[in-house]
């Protein structure tokens, strides 16, 4: 039997829907425990066990985690947003006195993953292309060639990135985006990589996927591909952070050369498009948590040329449910 605990579900309908086919097909016992701050998280919905908890900020977060990993028997704890993966580091050894291992990268990789400079110069170390990137402070702004791109250096989801075409738009957004950072523009296309490891740290799958239309920072239209060239940088990356579970790499093509972004230490928003190709990280992870044999495929032998296209879905609950949900708390 093994039980999983995902973090922050929020929309990730699919993935649990994935992991909970997964224990069929396995003929595994066990369960898809959640957890969010918001009764109507459409993934609560579909989880086996749903609970609310507090804000991640909240220092009762960890308590109210700790408890649920307890009764539940929980033995993996997967991060869904990138907010909750420093709380997690930051808590581990509270959440693994229960008997659960919280799947995500060490205190040190996080620190680095969440930074994008750091995230930069840790490209620059391992001799992976990346865009050149300034700091406002060692910025030539009369040597600047537009355009070039701004975002936070601690941001995620997509949010306040801009695509900056003239010195004056370039000194507004300095003065108005968060800590800014500042890099090369490349045009793309944009490719996110799902890199899955055992928890032993070995690379199970790599699996790019190029980004079509973005939608909210998560894909909404997508297509399976295969790079040597990504799938040799991947590994490169998930062995020097000693990675474990899934990271999420982010690259851009020139001239069909890629060139490395960001990491994120949890599983992408798309990463449904990975699994229906054939990389089954699912009924992988939970074959490895239960200790039992497999087999898997070789580096990249999924479905190549795969499309996604997403829709919204609906979820309906009645008050008796809403409320049900609500007070569902440790």
């Amino acid at each position: 039997m093994v039980n999983v605990l995902f973090t922050s579900v929020g929309r990730r309908v699919e993935l649990l829907q994935a992991f909970k086919q997964a224990y069929t097909d396995l003929n595994l016992g066990g369960k898809v425990v959640a957890v969010d701050i918001d009764p109507l998280a459409p993934a609560l919905q579909v989880a086996d066990q749903p609970y609310i908890v507090p804000l991640n900020t909240d220092t009762k977060y960890i308590h109210s985690l700790s408890k649920i990993c307890a009764k539940e028997k929980i033995d993996l704890v997967f991060p869904l947003i990138d907010p909750d993966i420093p709380v997690l580091v930051q808590h581990r050894h509270k959440i693994e006195e229960t008997g659960a291992l919280v799947v995500v990268v060490s205190g040190e990789s996080a620190k680095l993953t969440a930074d994008k400079w750091q995230t930069y110069s840790f490209f620059r170390d391992l001799g992976i292309p990346t865009p050149h990137s300034w700091l406002p402070d060692e910025l030539d702004l009369k040597e600047v060639e537009f355009p070039v791109f701004i975002k936070p250096r601690f941001g995620s989801a997509g949010k306040k990135t801009f695509r900056v075409h003239t010195h004056q738009e370039l000194v507004f957004y300095l003065e108005h985006v968060p800590n800014p950072i500042v890099q090369e523009y490349l045009p793309g296309p944009e490719i996110t990589n799902d890199v899955v490891c055992d928890f032993e740290g070995n690379v199970l799958s790599v699996v790019s996927r190029q980004r079509i239309e973005v939608r909210w920072g998560e894909v909404a239209k997508g297509k399976t591909i295969y790079d040597k060239d990504i799938v040799e940088s991947c590994l490169a990356i998930a062995h020097s952070l000693k990675a474990i579970g899934p990271i999420t790499v982010q690259c851009m093509l020139r001239n069909e050369k890629p060139y490395f972004t960001e990491i994120n230490p949890r599983f992408g928003g798309g990463v449904p498009l990975g699994i229906a190709a054939g990389a089954d990280y699912p009924r992988w992870l939970l074959t490895k948590a239960a200790g039992l044999p497999i087999e898997i495929p070789a580096l990249g032998s999924y479905q190549i040329g795969l499309y996604l296209t997403r829709c919204d879905d609906s979820l309906f609950l009645t008050q008796d449910d809403y409320d049900k949900m609500a007070s569902n708390r440790l």
